[in-house]
């Protein structure tokens, strides 16, 4: 499946569990793209040692002891702004997703995912793309349909029907340029799409966006 990624990456794991730790560091570890793996038991000892290490994605647990992964990821992110993230979730950690998305995470993935799912996170995120699990999504939306009566804070009429295509695609993971193929229109359009959204959501990133249309129930999947 990696064949085609040409640039090695190197990859940081930060997870309280040693076990998970030295699990995913063996599947990781086989992968033609993966240059090497860095490993932390909490975010603590990430954040301190982060300088000493170049790496490209950090797998980034939510509870943890010392410090936990908002803090560490906060932290990081003052650290070495560029830094990509992505959270390693289970279900029922749904009240730390939009705390995470405002400290900057790029991508959530759940710990009960097969290998393939980090590894299609992992290089959507070093690609600049955010990445939300399809199961992520669909356990998020199911418990705010069971329990969530909050109303949209943005009216439906302020966003445009191409707008609400564009942001459901959005929601599931697409680029820009698979969103322009699909609705055969061009990536410079779906651009400006994106961006309007961002701005009439005051969100800013698209993870931001993606959490924001799962909490207003603006979307379905």
């Amino acid at each position: 499946m990696d064949g085609k990624y040409l640039k090695k990456l190197k990859i940081y794991i930060v997870d309280d569990h040693k076990l998970f730790r030295e699990g995913l560091k063996l599947l990781l570890s086989t992968q033609d793209f993966v240059q090497h793996i860095y490993e932390a038991s909490n975010g603590k000892e990430f954040v301190e040692n982060l300088s000493l290490s170049d790496c490209d994605v950090v797998l980034m647990d939510i509870e943890m002891p010392e410090m936990n992964g908002i803090e560490a990821t906060e932290a990081a992110l003052r650290l070495k702004p560029g830094l990509k993230i992505i959270v390693l979730s289970m279900y029922g950690d749904e009240q730390y997703y939009y705390k995470m998305v405002d400290a900057g995470v790029k991508g959530f993935v759940l710990k009960s995912s097969g290998i393939e799912k980090v590894i299609t996170a992992i290089h959507t995120v070093a690609e600049g793309e955010n990445y939300f699990s399809e199961e992520l999504l669909m356990n998020i939306l199911s418990n705010m349909r069971a329990g969530n009566k909050t109303e949209p804070e943005v009216p439906d009429n302020e966003i445009s029907e191409r707008e609400m295509e564009i942001l459901y695609h959005v929601c599931l993971g697409l680029s820009n340029q698979e969103i322009a193929d699909k609705l055969f229109i061009s990536k410079r359009t779906v651009d400006k799409h994106r961006a309007n959204l961002l701005s009439k959501t005051g969100c800013k990133n698209t993870a931001a966006l993606v959490m924001y249309a799962i909490r207003n129930k603006m979307i379905s999947v």
